[in-house]
C-alpha cells in the first residue's frame, strides 16, 4: 500500500508551558493603642486562597461511573504515534517487540509506584495525520488506511491493550472524520482522542500556528461515542482532549458530560517541570471537565529532565490518563 507522506511537525508538540506568578504582596497593618502594638494580625495569601479554591473542585462532580468503566478505578498507560513513522512518538519509533517491551516496563513501574489504581496498556495511533500540503480535497489531512488501524489493533491484542484513535483534522471537521472510523470505535476497547492544535478553523495550513476546538465540537464527538455506546451495548468510551493552550479549547464550561463517555483533558505541552506543571494548573486544573491526563517525552529535547513517576503522584489533580511520545 502507499505509504502517506507523515508531517514531522507532528512529532513535536509546541513548546507552550507558563511561568508560575509570585503570590501576590500584602500589607500588613499594625494597630496601635496608645504606646502598646497590638499583635500583627495575619493576612491571607491571594494565590493560596485561589489554589485552595481551585483544589475544592476536583474531584469533579459528575455522573457516577457506570458498570465497565475503566476510569478512575484504573490509570491508563498510553504509548502514542503512528506505526507508520519513526518520528511522531514511540508506538512507531521502534520495532513492535521492542515497542511492547517497553510499554510493559511503565506498567511495572506504575504498578509499583500506585498499586491503588492498576495500569491499563494503551496504543494511542494518529489515525488522521495533519499534512504540510493541501492533498486532492484541500484539507491538509491523511486518512490511515482501516488495514493499518487492524494492525494496531493486532499490537494492542498482545497485551490486552485499549486502542485510542487520534485525529488531528486539518481543514477538515470532526463530523467529515468521525463517521468513517465508527466500524472501530464500536469495539470494546477502541476509544478516542481529538488534537485541536491541528484543528484549522481559519484555514490556516497546520503548523503555521496553534488550531482550537470549542465545546460544541467535543459535544459532538461526545455524542457520537455515546450513541455508540448505547446502539452496540458498549461500557463507557474513553475520550481524550488534549490541550495545552487557553485557546486550544474554548467554551470549557458548556461541555456536557454524559455517564456513556469518559472526558479526559490532556496535559499536552513540553519544556522543564516547573513550567509544564505551571501549564498542567492553567490549564487542566484551573478549568475542571472531568478527569486529567498528563503527556510525557521521552526525548530530552523536548522533557529534560523528566517528570519523574513519584513527581506525577503529587499532583493534584492525579493524571489518570499518561501518555508517552
Amino acid at each position: 500500500m502507499m505509504i502517506p507522506l507523515l508531517l514531522a511537525f507532528a512529532a513535536a508538540e509546541p513548546r507552550m508551558a507558563l511561568q508560575q506568578s509570585r503570590p501576590d504582596s500584602t500589607r500588613r497593618d499594625t494597630a496601635r493603642a496608645g504606646a502598646s502594638k497590638s499583635p500583627r494580625q495575619p493576612t491571607e495569601n491571594p494565590a493560596a486562597r485561589r489554589d485552595s479554591i481551585v483544589n475544592a473542585m476536583w474531584p469533579v462532580k459528575g455522573p457516577e461511573p457506570r458498570p465497565g468503566s475503566i476510569l478512575p478505578h484504573k490509570r491508563v498507560i498510553a504509548f502514542y504515534g503512528n506505526i507508520l513513522n519513526t518520528r511522531m512518538g514511540v508506538l512507531g519509533e521502534y520495532e513492535p517487540d521492542e515497542m511492547l517491551r517497553r510499554l510493559d516496563a511503565e506498567i511495572t513501574a506504575w504498578n509499583a509506584a500506585d498499586p491503588t489504581t492498576p495500569a491499563q496498556p494503551a496504543l494511542h495511533f494518529i489515525a488522521v495525520v495533519a499534512q504540510a500540503s493541501a492533498g486532492k480535497d484541500g484539507k491538509y489531512r491523511a486518512r490511515m488506511d482501516s488495514a493499518v488501524i487492524e494492525k494496531v489493533a493486532a499490537l494492542a491484542k498482545r497485551r490486552d491493550a485499549l486502542v485510542f484513535l487520534d485525529l488531528q483534522v486539518g481543514l477538515s471537521t470532526l463530523r467529515e472524520e468521525l463517521p468513517r472510523l465508527a466500524g472501530f470505535l464500536s469495539r470494546p476497547n477502541f476509544h478516542l482522542g481529538i488534537d485541536p492544535e491541528f484543528s484549522m478553523k481559519d484555514g490556516t495550513r497546520p503548523g503555521k500556528k496553534v488550531g482550537t476546538f470549542d465545546a460544541a465540537d467535543v459535544n459532538y464527538a461526545a455524542e457520537f461515542l455515546a450513541d455508540l455506546v448505547t446502539k452496540h451495548n458498549l461500557p463507557p468510551k474513553i475520550f481524550v482532549i488534549h490541550r495545552f493552550t487557553q485557546r486550544g479549547l474554548t467554551n470549557y464550561k458548556q461541555i456536557r458530560l454524559d455517564p456513556r463517555v469518559q472526558f479526559v483533558i490532556h496535559m499536552d505541552g513540553f519544556g522543564a517541570p516547573e513550567l509544564k506543571k505551571g501549564t498542567y494548573r492553567a490549564f487542566i486544573k484551573a478549568e475542571p471537565v472531568q478527569f486529567a491526563g498528563w503527556k510525557q517525552f521521552y526525548k530530552p529535547r523536548n522533557d529534560n529532565p523528566r517528570t519523574t513517576i513519584a513527581e506525577l503522584l503529587k499532583l493534584w489533580p492525579r493524571p489518570i490518563y499518561i501518555q508517552y511520545q
